[in-house]
C-alpha cells in the first residue's frame, strides 16, 4: 500500500503552504551551457529554512498534536535540517524540543537549532550514535521520540515533489540526495499518486554508501562509517521501511565522490548565484557524471539544502579543499 494517495498529498501540501511558501523550480541557462544538459533545478535552499526538511517537521508536529500528550517534549536525533525542522515546527506547535546532534556537527546549524527554541545535546561521533543516545534520552525522560522516517514525515517532504511534478510536465528523471530516506520516499510516493512515469534516481557520497550498497543487495547493508562532508546523506544504517519504497520505486541508486560534489557546489555559485551545502548539490553532481544518459532529457535536480557554515564554504568555492 502507498504511504498516501494524490488527496491526502495536496491535503498536505495546502497544510504546509500555510507556512512554507512553495518554492521555484527554474532552469538556468548557465547551467544548461556549462553541463550541456537541459536541467530543471528545484530550489528547496528557498525554503524559511534553508532545507526541504521544514516541511516534515510540520506535517509531522501536527499528526503529533493530535495523538499524544505533547507537553511531554519531543526529541530527535540530526545532523541538521531535519533537526531544525522539528525545532521549527515543535515552536510552532507549543511542544519543548530537544535535538541530539553528534560531536563536531555544523556549528551554524547547531545556532540555528538553539534559535528556533530546541535544546542540543551533542552525543557520539556520527548520527547513528547520536540517534541511539536520543532513543534512550527519551525512555529516561518521557519524551516522544521522532524519528528520521515516518510517513507523515514523508507526506510533508512530498509536497516538494507536488510543486515540481505541478511546475514541468513531462520530466524524464529526477535526481534526488538519500539520507534516511525521506526524500527520495517522497518524491516515489508522489509520482505514483499522480500516475506519472519520471525515473527517480537517488545520489549518496561515495564514502558513505550503505543506502547503494542496500540497493544492489536488495536488502539492508550497514557499513561501519560515514565518511563524507556531504553531512545529509551521511547514513550508514538505512531504514527499513525507507529502503522498501526505494527498492520497489528508484530506478537506480549512484554515488558521487567529494570532489564531484563540491564542483557541483562551485558550479551552483558560478551559474545560478545560489547556494547548496554538501548533500543538495550531490543531484547535480549525479546528472552531470551521467550527461552521455542525460543528453535530450528533461531532467530535475532537487537542490535540498544551503545549510553549510560560512568558513567551510568559503574554502570550497575558493578550491581549498
Amino acid at each position: 500500500m502507498p504511504l498516501f494517495n494524490v488527496t491526502e498529498l495536496r491535503d498536505a501540501a495546502e497544510f504546509v503552504h500555510q507556512h512554507v511558501a512553495p518554492t521555484p523550480t527554474i532552469r538556468w541557462p548557465l547551467l544548461d551551457r556549462a553541463t550541456g544538459l537541459s536541467l530543471y533545478v528545484k530550489h528547496e535552499n528557498h525554503t524559511k529554512l534553508g532545507a526541504f526538511k521544514v516541511r516534515g517537521g510540520l506535517t509531522f508536529c501536527r499528526y503529533l498534536g493530535n495523538s499524544v500528550d505533547v507537553n511531554r517534549g519531543v526529541i530527535s536525533a540530526t545532523r541538521g535540517n531535519h533537526g531544525q525542522s522539528i525545532a521549527h515546527a515543535a515552536s510552532r506547535f507549543g511542544m519543548a524540543a530537544t535535538i541530539v546532534v553528534p560531536h563536531g556537527n555544523s556549528v551554524e546549524k547547531n545556532a540555528a537549532m538553539r534559535a528556533w527554541g530546541a535544546e542540543v545535546i551533542e552525543h557520539g561521533d556520527d548520527f547513528q550514535e547520536a540517534a541511539e543516545f536520543a532513543a534512550k534520552h527519551a525512555t529516561n525522560e518521557d519524551l516522544v521520540m521522532i524519528p528520521p522516517f515516518h510517513r507523515e514525515l514523508v507526506r510533508g517532504v512530498a509536497t516538494y515533489g507536488l510543486e515540481l511534478f505541478d511546475a514541468v510536465s513531462g520530466l524524464d528523471r529526477v535526481y534526488v540526495p538519500v539520507g534516511m530516506g525521506s526524500g527520495i520516499c517522497s518524491l516515489i510516493t508522489a509520482r505514483d499518486a499522480l500516475g506519472l512515469e519520471t525515473e527517480i534516481i537517488g545520489v549518496v557520497a561515495s564514502g558513505a554508501d550503505a543506502i547503494a550498497q542496500s540497493f544492489k543487495a536488495g536488502k539492508v547493508v550497514e557499513t561501519a562509517a560515514a565518511r563524507t562532508f556531504a553531512d545529509g546523506v551521511a547514513c550508514r544504517s538505512p531504514n527499513p521501511s525507507a529502503l522498501d519504497i526505494i527498492l520497489k520505486g528508484a530506478a537506480d541508486i549512484v554515488t558521487v565522490d567529494e570532489e564531484q560534489i563540491r564542483d557541483a557546489m562551485r558550479l551552483y555559485f558560478s551559474s545560478c548565484h545560489t547556494v547548496a551545502e554538501g548533500a543538495g548539490a550531490v543531484p547535480l553532481a549525479a546528472a552531470i557524471a551521467g550527461r552521455d544518459d542525460n543528453i535530450g532529457k528533461k531532467v530535475a535536480v532537487i537542490l535540498t539544502g544551503a545549510n553549510i557554515d560560512r568558513a567551510e564554504y568559503a574554502r570550497i568555492l575558493a578550491g581549498d579543499i
